[in-house]
């Protein structure tokens, strides 16, 4: 049986990533984002951690030296 709550997993684009960020950044808070967007926070929380890590949103470019050790 499939809880009516939960949400199907989304996957969104860099643009629609960048704009997020980029509202967080200009003070918009987070819950207003999350309730706005429909967004589960940890995807927002996301976006925000991977554009000040590498400015990418792509997982390859989030890794750790490390990960990318044990995946090569």
């Amino acid at each position: 049986m499939v809880n009516q709550h939960q949400h199907k997993p989304r996957s969104f684009g860099v643009d629609f990533k960048a704009q997020k960020v980029k509202l967080y950044q200009q003070e918009k808070s987070r819950s207003e984002l999350v309730k706005q967007y429909d967004l589960a926070p940890s995807a927002l929380d996301r976006c925000i951690s991977q554009s000040s890590q590498s400015g990418s949103f792509k997982t390859k470019d989030n890794r750790t030296p490390e990960q990318n050790e044990l995946i090569a």
